[in-house]
């Protein structure tokens, strides 16, 4: 059965509504209830009404899911990782006739702005000079309409691919370089470079706050903190003790980051660190009303949570745009996980997400969406 129009009429709205689907979380921040705008940035500034941002995320940040994102309520997003030697390298190919994969993933689309491009490296010359190119919207494989909004530079990613190299959070093992880094990459650009971190490379070697100062020092003009060690990855539970640190030691915005799933945990990570504003990212798999319901809270509104039909239109229109972008076979294959997340907290969820990765098409992913909604019980969410 396909999926039927007349359940997706719908519309998320705001408001007194009764009924258990009402959140209204208990948190407030000192600001009466409402959190400052996030400025960062002096020559070309960027302007953040919420402090709302979607975190870069390897192989789900792409364009169709940050545009989800942004229409939800996100104010910012990150693009998934480029490698800044890669980049570098691809613009020697002669005759132009190398695929750039970096060129894709860091191309930008007017409507995604402000829109950040996270670079990843461990040379400051290579940083400064993927930084420089992307600035200036020239380089090969580009099909974006304009520069970025920023450049974000990562020293949070615990991949050991990437630490082996001593990239993403491998750097925090190495602060005078952190400084050679951002001091590279902000001198080379007039738009604003900001830095994601983690709270330190294991447990006993928590230096956030010291990278911190260091970032500002060499020209950052925003931080992102991920309160878990490298040595953590993603295991369960943030030291938002280390965010608040780490605010205390700049004068620039901090945004946290760490086991952010309601805008309950948004609100109480910023009662408890003094950040600036969150950045979001598993909390946005699947669930990117995470923003809208954010920006409820901050603004003293009732949220309604999505009913299943609101939510899988939503999916089904981040699949489409995906295939659009990538192609049958491939937006097919990467919309499968996606679908599954959407699918999360929803009875027959076990069976449909069985189903999805089986999917030869987008006709048959909407088959299995189609008779997964038709199959809840009435007013399930």
């Amino acid at each position: 059965m396909l999926f039927s129009p007349k359940r997706l009429t719908n519309t998320v709205r705001y408001g007194k509504i009764k009924g258990r689907n009402n959140v209204r979380p208990s948190g407030r921040i000192a600001n009466g209830g409402r959190m400052s705008t996030v400025r960062f940035g002096d020559t070309s500034p960027v302007i953040l009404p919420h402090g709302l941002a979607l975190a870069p995320l390897a192989g789900v940040s792409d364009r169709a899911f940050r545009r989800v994102c942004r229409r939800l309520g996100a104010d910012f997003t990150v693009s998934e990782m480029v490698s800044a030697k890669a980049l570098c390298y691809e613009q020697k190919a002669k005759g132009g006739k190398v695929r750039s994969v970096s060129g894709a993933l860091a191309s930008v689309m007017a409507d995604e702005l402000p829109m950040a491009v996270q670079l990843f490296g461990s040379e400051p010359d290579f940083m400064a000079e993927a930084a420089r190119m992307l600035e200036a919207n020239d380089y090969l494989g580009c099909v974006g309409e304009v520069p970025p909004a920023s450049i974000d530079i990562n020293m949070g990613c615990p991949v050991r691919k990437i630490t082996a190299n001593g990239e993403g959070s491998a750097l925090l093992r190495d602060p005078a370089l952190v400084g050679r880094i951002v001091r590279a990459v902000s001198d080379a650009v007039r738009i604003p470079v900001t830095v994601k971190i983690r709270a330190g490379w294991d447990k006993d070697s928590i230096n956030a706050p010291e990278i911190a100062k260091i970032c500002e020092d060499a020209g950052a003009a925003m931080l992102c903190v991920h309160a878990r060690t490298r040595e953590q990855m993603y295991e369960p539970g943030v030291e938002r003790s280390v965010i608040a640190r780490v605010k205390a030691a700049v004068s620039i915005p901090v945004l946290g980051n760490g086991d952010i799933y309601s805008a309950a945990d948004a609100l109480s990570m910023m009662e408890e660190t003094g950040c600036d504003g969150v950045m979001i990212a598993r909390g946005a798999m699947g669930n990117p009303w995470i923003f809208s319901e954010i920006c409820a809270a901050l603004d003293g509104r009732d949220y309604r949570r999505p009913a299943p039909a609101e939510r899988f239109e939503v999916a089904l229109a981040q699949v489409r745009e995906m295939i659009d972008e990538k192609g049958e076979r491939v937006g097919v294959a990467e919309a499968k996980k996606h679908l599954a997340w959407y699918c999360r907290g929803l009875e027959g969820a076990a069976a449909a997400r069985g189903r999805l990765m089986l999917a030869r098409d987008y006709a048959e992913l909407v088959s299995v969406v189609g008779e997964l909604v038709a199959s809840l019980p009435e007013g399930e969410s």
